[in-house]
């Protein structure tokens, strides 16, 4: 068996990937979240400026300050060996001169605080008396750059300084001035004279201040965090339990209210949330009773009018058989009476089964059936209103031919609506009912091709008593409440009943069965689109696309 490896940057890529899509949800998803993070961001950066600032600006003034010290006290120990030198009589003498320089030196070390200095001669001729450039450990003369020296050199009044690194007997370097400024030696001429200072103390300081300003901006940091974590729960839990409330309501449980403490803002939103809680049950609870009483008063009445109407059903009978002794108008009146009351002995019926679907009083009696032999027993017997409105009924059906646990008499009664409407609605053009199955469920799926249907009209189509288009008289007799019952019907054996409808293109119906009820499929055997799984019927050259010339087909 092969054996796959996955790198470790692919594991990390795709571990960065599910990290940063979580992070995306939850940015979207919560609001403490988003404005914690947004918080907590814009106060890092408003410290991280504010304390890169001040360190900057400590920064700059400790260093301008020490710098003035230094300049300050590298002026008095100049200006005093220039003052030693210039009292001073040599006469010439070379051990004298060389006194007089190292009495300098001491001198200079002693007022400067220092013992980083160095002397070079500025003239290039050869003197006999003229004592030896001179250094000192700390202040070696390379560190000297020709720059500095430069400029000392071009004017003796002025002091020079220039930034440099010391290095520290452990090797490392340390920050450090270096200022530079003429001295006049009697009889020998002008000497440049540098005093090197440290400043690694002062470096010290700086670090400490710059650690302890960055510390104190953590700590802020996470002190506003804890602050704004602190304020935001108590805000968003108020608004978590409203949402979470209404929720519950929307859902059906109008006990929910939420509890009320306080004056302030969330306090007025609890209590109106809670008075419209309480709307909304009294106003749910009025509805259910009138809806109680409605269905109560169809079904009763239903029940009141079968007993007058098989009366009157025997009458209109027993007058239809009689009509050829009628005269032609009372022989009419009687031929229209004893189709009035079939169909209103129709609509009864249906009545009475919505009133059982309100009250919840329905229960299949279901038995092993064949989806395809049932559509093919519908299909003939209802051949001849078919050919009566011209239309051609062809069954294709791929699966469907083993046993389903289903109601029969309802299956039955859901495809001979739907065929039904196809017929009245199809524009005698053929109609295909196609069967087809799989592990999950068997489905059954009839389509015409009429004039079709609008979308919104579409979604309506289930509604009672509800047609696409009112002005379009009923040839079959259907009491517009077929397909709300064979929804029901679908329901009931917990499958479905799907619509597709496109103006020009026809209607397609699509009844879902599950081969167990306790396991719902929400995948059908057959598309809802005739199109969607590239399979039309048109490519069975059975239709073409018609012109429309009326908004929509009516259905029942």
């Amino acid at each position: 068996m092969p054996i796959r490896t996955v790198s470790t940057a692919t594991v990390a890529t795709r571990g960065w990937r599910s990290w940063s899509r979580r992070l995306a949800r939850t940015w979207r998803r919560s609001l403490r979240f988003r404005t914690l993070a947004v918080t907590l961001g814009a106060t890092a950066l408003t410290i991280t400026v504010a304390l890169v600032w001040m360190s900057l600006a400590i920064q700059n003034d400790l260093f301008e300050s020490r710098t003035a010290q230094i300049m300050a006290e590298a002026q008095r120990a100049t200006a005093s060996a220039q003052s030693t030198l210039d009292a001073a009589e040599v006469a010439g003498d070379v051990v004298a001169i060389d006194n007089l320089m190292e009495s300098v030196r001491n001198s200079v070390q002693r007022l400067s605080s220092t013992d980083r200095i160095a002397a070079f001669r500025i003239s290039s001729e050869p003197s006999p008396i003229a004592p030896q450039d001179f250094d000192s450990t700390g202040l070696p003369a390379e560190l000297v750059t020709d720059q500095m020296r430069a400029r000392v050199q071009s004017d003796g009044e002025i002091q020079w300084w220039q930034s440099v690194g010391f290095t520290t007997t452990d090797g490392g370097t340390v920050p450090g001035i270096v200022v530079g400024q003429q001295i006049l030696l009697p009889e020998v001429g002008a000497y440049e004279l540098y005093l090197g200072y440290d400043l690694g103390s002062e470096s010290q300081t700086l670090q400490f201040v710059q650690i302890t300003l960055w510390i104190v901006g953590l700590g802020l940091v996470v002190l506003i965090g804890a602050i704004s974590w602190i304020v935001l729960r108590s805000v968003t839990e108020p608004i978590a339990r409203a949402a979470e409330s209404s929720s519950q309501l929307a859902a059906g449980d109008l006990e929910v209210r939420l509890r009320v403490r306080g004056e302030d803002e969330f306090a007025v939103l609890g209590r109106s949330f809670n008075a419209m809680a309480d709307s909304i049950e009294a106003q749910i609870k009025e509805l259910a009773e009138l809806s109680q009483v409605q269905q109560r008063f169809v079904s009763d009445v239903s029940h009141e009018l079968r007993t007058p109407l098989t009366t009157i059903r025997l009458a209109s009978d027993m007058l239809n058989d009689r009509r050829d002794g009628f005269d032609p108008a009372a022989a009419r009146a009687a031929e229209l009476l004893h189709d009035q009351v079939h169909r209103f002995e129709v609509l009864l019926t249906d009545l009475l089964e919505i009133s059982r679907y309100d009250a919840g009083s329905v229960q299949l009696e279901t038995e092993p059936t064949s989806m395809t032999q049932l559509a093919e027993d519908v299909i003939a017997s209802m051949a001849q209103l078919a050919e009566q409105h011209g239309s051609d009924v062809r069954l294709v059906a791929p699966g469907g031919y083993s046993p389903v646990e289903m109601d029969p008499r309802r299956v039955r009664r859901i495809v001979r609506n739907l065929l039904g409407n196809a017929i009245e609605h199809g524009e005698g053009r053929p109609i295909v009912v196609s069967v087809d199955s799989d592990a999950w469920a068997v489905a059954l799926g009839v389509r015409d091709y009429g004039l079709g249907m609008r979308p919104a009209d579409a979604e309506r189509v289930f509604d009672r008593f509800w047609r696409a288009d009112p002005s379009r008289r009923r040839t079959i007799g259907g009491t517009g409440l077929g397909l709300s019952i064979a929804l029901g019907d679908a329901r009931l054996h917990g499958g479905t009943l799907a619509v597709w409808s496109e103006l020009g293109r026809g209607t397609n119906f699509v009844l879902t069965i599950p081969r167990r009820s306790d396991r719902p499929h929400d995948h059908s055997p057959l598309p809802v689109d005739p199109g969607e799984d590239g399979v039309l019927f048109d490519d069975l050259g059975l239709t073409q696309p018609i012109a429309v010339h009326r908004p929509s087909k009516g259905t029942s």
